[in-house]
């Protein structure tokens, strides 16, 4: 099985490094970015967002497509993987994703919701496999988001025994 972190770096992965730059949600409202129990870890939202930018804003279905918010959701899943880095170190430490919440920011009759989130879903699957990597997963679509981001999650991750 390949290293994760190998695999970031040879698929030339933008990981946001949040020890440095900081952790964008606390722009959002009072929270921390992450909570650890034991061998789980909780990671608070994160969005499509690099640095200050959001990179996508809008609605699926009124003006953005499906594919836009696939590359929300893949760009939401880079910042999911500065957020474990930041918590633990290294996604070395990463046994599997348990779970996703996702939120999708769509007009009333927009219907792929799914399709919008397999962007986050195929990237830990690529940088982590389909047994660590594919979690059980659930998206919403919904009127707004702060900010005007078009996907959010919310993401359990389970480590390793060995993670300090």
């Amino acid at each position: 099985m390949e290293s994760p972190e190998r695999l970031a770096l040879m698929m030339g992965l933008d990981i946001p490094d949040f020890d440095r730059i900081g952790y964008y949600g606390a722009d959002y409202g009072t929270m921390k970015p992450y909570h650890r129990i034991g061998s789980l870890l909780f990671l608070s939202g994160h969005v499509a967002q690099i640095g200050t930018e959001i990179t996508h804003k809008g609605r699926l279905g009124q003006n953005l497509t499906t594919e836009q918010g696939y590359l929300a959701a893949r760009q939401t899943g880079l910042n999911v993987l500065g957020g474990i880095r930041q918590a633990v170190g290294s996604l070395e430490r990463v046994k599997s994703i348990v779970r996703t919440l996702n939120f999708v920011v769509c007009a009333p009759d927009f219907e792929d919701v799914h399709k919008v989130s397999s962007g986050l879903s195929d990237l830990l699957v690529e940088v982590f496999g389909p047994e660590r990597g594919l979690g059980g997963r659930a998206t919403i679509g919904v009127m707004a988001l702060a900010g005007g981001v078009c996907f959010e999650t919310w993401a359990t991750v389970e480590l390793t025994a060995d993670c300090p």
